[in-house]
């Protein structure tokens, strides 16, 4: 199985200025349920399935399977979505042994900006860039599945 683990955080300054990379990405969710996602994205003319388990108690870590599709595929699976799509900038960043997934988001989102690390273990150290503020791991209203159903600009 392989397994994630992630920490989120929400973003409070300037990332762009470090940022070495980015990606426009649309993805939609074929099931949302909570503990079994079903998600198509499309980035940068690709395509992806994933599909994510339940979350441990911490919100840190589940299983994660994801599958490269062609483009025409990802959008073929598009129409079978739920209502709802995720469209954000995804912004890649350096901090130590590290590169953080920034994400602006757009649309019902707008004015959302998080931010996630990689690790390989649930107690691996980490040097936080200067942007990061609270950290929000585990609360579920910042799932993209939940951003979805219940967007940032509707709390």
């Amino acid at each position: 199985m392989a397994q994630e683990i992630e920490r989120k955080f929400l973003v409070i300054g300037d990332f762009k200025s470090q940022a070495f990379e980015q990606s426009r990405i649309i993805q939609g969710y074929i099931s949302s349920a909570r503990g079994r996602t079903v998600r198509v994205r499309i980035r940068n003319g690709r395509g992806y399935l994933t599909i994510k388990g339940a979350s441990n108690e911490s919100g840190t870590s589940r299983y994660e399977w994801e599958k490269e599709l062609s483009l025409h595929e990802a959008e073929e699976l598009m129409k079978l979505c739920e209502p709802g799509v995720i469209d954000k900038t995804r912004y890649l960043v350096r901090s130590g042994e590290h590169i953080f997934e920034v994400d602006e988001f757009y649309g019902e989102n707008e004015g959302l900006i998080v931010a996630e690390v990689e690790l390989n273990a649930e107690d691996e150290a980490f040097v936080k860039p200067s942007f990061i503020g609270q950290e929000v791991t585990g609360d579920v209203r910042y799932y993209n599945s939940q951003l979805m159903k219940k967007p940032y600009t509707t709390w």
